[in-house]
């Protein structure tokens, strides 16, 4: 489907944003909790493909732990934060989907990954507007938020088998939101060894997909 068709509705009977997001939302089954592995793999990918075992690659093992994070040298070249007065979250919509690292587009809102996620396959749901608070937002707004999130939640558990999620918004910079004049929401999948002591100790997370290559399996796997 392209772009166009993302941001304009085919069905006439269906009146609101939210009523034809919902018609792509149910056309995916309902988050169930993947269940609890067995044994855990020595080599797998976040949402369950094996991969080939590091004994059998070439290389002299060491004592290093190595992240391989290449989507980060922006934040080594730019910094992490936008310009003064500019706003990722507008700017994200007038660029390519990958470009903008954009999964889905829809008539009030959009949803995109996070350039710094907590984990594999973090979004965030946006209105195009440039609102900050969640009480500015319009109703058609705050519908389609919910739906174009229950959309999220269904692809991500068909896509990675997670367990749970970690769904919400940071109302200000004193509640902790990085970019607080612009209204976005977080959806992270949650698994039951995800957390470990890199993000305690060594402020580090490691993420086995380039955001690029998840963007591309979410948006091939949301609803026309």
């Amino acid at each position: 489907m392209t772009e166009e068709s993302h941001r304009h509705g085919d069905d006439p009977a269906l009146d609101e944003p939210a009523e034809r997001a919902a018609v792509r939302r149910d056309a995916l089954p309902a988050f169930e909790p993947a269940p609890e592995p067995e044994a855990p793999l020595v080599a797998e990918h976040a949402w369950g493909a094996p991969t080939q075992m590091s004994s059998e690659l070439p290389g002299v093992p060491d004592h290093f732990q190595r992240l391989w994070t290449p989507y980060r040298m922006v934040y080594i070249q730019q910094g992490q934060m936008p310009e003064e007065h500019a706003c990722p979250f507008c700017r994200a919509p007038e660029l390519s989907d990958d470009q903008g690292l954009i999964v889905a587009r829809g008539e009030t809102c959009f949803v995109l990954l996070n350039l710094y996620p907590y984990n594999t396959g973090h979004m965030m749901v946006c209105p195009y507007r440039h609102v900050g608070m969640y009480d500015q937002a319009t109703t058609e707004e705050v519908a389609e938020m919910a739906v174009l999130t229950q959309t999220a939640m269904r692809v991500l558990s068909q896509l990675t088998r997670c367990q749970g999620f970690n769904i919400g918004m940071n109302q200000g910079r004193i509640a902790g939101a990085g970019i607080a004049d612009h209204l976005h929401q977080h959806i992270v999948p949650r698994w039951s060894l995800d957390s470990n002591f890199f993000p305690i100790i060594a402020k580090t997370k490691a993420l086995p997909i380039l955001l690029e290559d998840m963007r591309q399996d979410i948006q091939a796997a949301w609803p026309a």
